[in-house]
């Protein structure tokens, strides 16, 4: 029976040979949709690996997940606004299902896997895409080797009737997202959500940067006892001076003024009966007239290349800008604690996801053009190639809609 089944189907094949082209018989046989090709940029062997390490029960295999993050990713990407919203959208879709690795989604099926599965999952998967993300990101601007990142935290702002657990004042609610950027790509390297009252020096203080690296940070996580740990692991930090900050001078080096520095000292702090030798920068803005103080532990590089490296700190503040207004981290598919970490840590999945393929291309896109070319063209089967490299396309297809004017 085997046998006649398979010569049936060679016969099969070999009709429509004589009917279509080539082109057409693979058309039919596959529509890679532009959002399985993003979905691709994950290696498959990472799911597996994810899968054993967080184990899940047996009612959980034909939902599993992969098919968990492929709906949650799918929610982000098309920007849908709820849950209901996101499963009426792949019901409207569902002959495409298949070519995702997903059958008919329940609703309280998506609802239960995302108030119990593990967030550690997607919080792995997120590193495990920053790895893949940082082997192709572009390096930061400045003539030295080290690693610069920068280190800030951002609250997202829930309403305090559907989500009690976040409790943060008396009638406001919110978590805390503390964020390490990386200046190769400007690329979150690592991201923890916390409740909204937790002290950022806390967690900074448990971060564990590479050998030789340069951390820069606002005066909020000024701590002189974790500037003597960060020395003794040979990481370098910059930040600013606080005003009432007590010092000894000990040093006084020779300045360019033109390049705005207004002084290069040797200072010496103390701090629960030990002292810490650190620099402290003198720094005016010629462009608005604003003087700074900066501080940091790092003697060699020169204090204007101080006062610049402080000045990417913004990137930061750039990055959550981009993602409040692009991801779905502000209205949420569940509102349990679990549900809101696992939607966070898909959409920055979904943002590094974007940063590859923007990686990849090598065109001038920001990642806020790019998630609104893929999202205009979500369910295409034009391939990401002809979209970013428009004149390569072999025949016009006018529901393929470009943004790449954005990028002039």
């Amino acid at each position: 029976v085997r046998k006649k089944s398979k010569i049936s189907t060679r016969c099969g094949i070999k009709s429509l040979r004589n009917i279509l082209p080539h082109k057409e018989i693979l058309d039919l046989s596959h529509h890679n949709t532009l959002f399985s090709q993003t979905l691709s940029l994950i290696p498959r062997h990472v799911f597996q690996k994810l899968e054993k390490r967080h184990k899940s029960s047996r009612s959980s295999r034909k939902f599993g997940f992969k098919e968990q993050f492929t709906v949650m990713a799918f929610i982000q990407l098309a920007a849908r606004r709820s849950m209901r919203d996101g499963l009426r959208c792949l019901e409207a879709v569902r002959n495409r299902l298949y070519h995702w690795g997903l059958k008919n989604v329940a609703r309280s099926t998506f609802a239960d896997a995302n108030n119990s599965r593990p967030v550690g999952f997607f919080q792995d998967l997120f590193a495990e895409m920053y790895g893949l993300c940082a082997t192709k990101a572009p390096k930061h601007k400045f003539r030295f080797k080290s690693k610069l990142f920068s280190l800030d935290a951002t609250t997202v702002k829930l309403c305090l009737a559907l989500f009690p657990w976040a409790s943060f004042r008396q009638t406001k609610g919110g978590v805390k997202m503390h964020t390490l950027l990386d200046h190769d790509g400007h690329i979150p390297a690592f991201v923890t959500v916390t409740d909204a009252k937790a002290h950022e020096s806390r967690i900074a203080q448990a971060l564990e940067l590479p050998k030789g690296s340069i951390v820069v940070f606002d005066k909020g996580f000024i701590n002189y006892s974790w500037f003597r740990t960060l020395g003794e692991k040979t990481i370098f930090f910059v930040t600013r001076l606080k005003r009432n900050a007590a010092y000894k001078l000990l040093e006084r080096r020779p300045v360019n003024r033109k390049t705005g520095v207004t002084s290069d000292h040797i200072i010496e702090v103390a701090s629960r009966g030990k002292t810490l030798r650190l620099r402290r920068i003198g720094y005016r803005d010629q462009e608005t007239g604003k003087r700074y103080e900066f501080l940091t532990n790092h003697f060699r590089l020169s204090a204007k290349t101080i006062a610049d490296i402080y000045k990417e700190r913004w990137k930061v503040e750039l990055f959550f800008k981009e993602i409040k207004q692009n991801l779905r981290i502000k209205s949420f598919v569940g509102n349990s604690e679990n549900a809101v970490l696992i939607q966070v840590y898909t959409a920055l999945t979904v943002y590094l996801l974007l940063a590859y393929q923007k990686f990849l291309s090598r065109l001038g896109l920001s990642v806020q053009q790019l998630f609104q070319l893929i999202q205009l063209n979500l369910l295409g089967t034009v391939s990401l190639e002809e979209l970013l490299n428009p004149r390569r396309r072999k025949t016009d297809n006018y529901y393929n809609l470009s943004l790449l004017h954005l990028a002039a």
